[in-house]
């Protein structure tokens, strides 16, 4: 079976079990709603976020532990991340651009990053910390604006 137009997203083709948001399948077992395809990759990037931020940071709690060891741990802790980033990125790269994923992936961190920081670390969170995020957020509206 050939491959038409519709098999083709951003230049890439599409593996023949994939689906592009709005698009329907008529295999049941291949069915997946708009919602889900654009929702999956952001909620994978979200929980590989926490933790990828407790890998990081986690650690500042407990800073009478040897580093080695954090290390370790921390390491052990940042594979769990890559089981979820890496599968966010290939099911995002059907519905969404390089520059869109990093940019949601980027947004993601820092929503997370926020909480993580003022509930398990105990910072304080202020207007110029809101004031760059808001920044960082702007920029990212451009990206999903498109051409200006």
């Amino acid at each position: 079976m050939g491959r038409d137009a519709d098999d083709v997203y951003e230049g890439r083709e599409l593996p023949r079990d994939s689906s592009v948001a709005g698009e329907a399948d008529s295999s049941p077992r291949n069915a997946m709603p708009a919602l889900y395809s654009l929702a999956l990759p952001v909620i994978l990037l979200l929980v590989s976020n926490v933790f990828m931020t407790f890998a990081w940071y986690g650690h500042l709690k407990f800073t009478d532990r040897p580093l080695w060891i954090v290390v370790v741990v921390s390491w052990g802790i940042a594979f769990f991340e890559y089981c979820l980033a890496v599968p966010a990125n290939r099911y995002g790269s059907f519905v969404y651009t390089p520059a869109q994923l990093k940019t949601i992936q980027e947004v993601v961190t820092l929503i997370v990053f926020a909480a993580f920081s003022v509930l398990y670390l105990k910072a304080s969170f202020n207007l110029n910390h809101l004031v760059g995020f808001a920044l960082i957020a702007s920029g990212a509206f451009f990206v999903f604006k498109g051409p200006l």
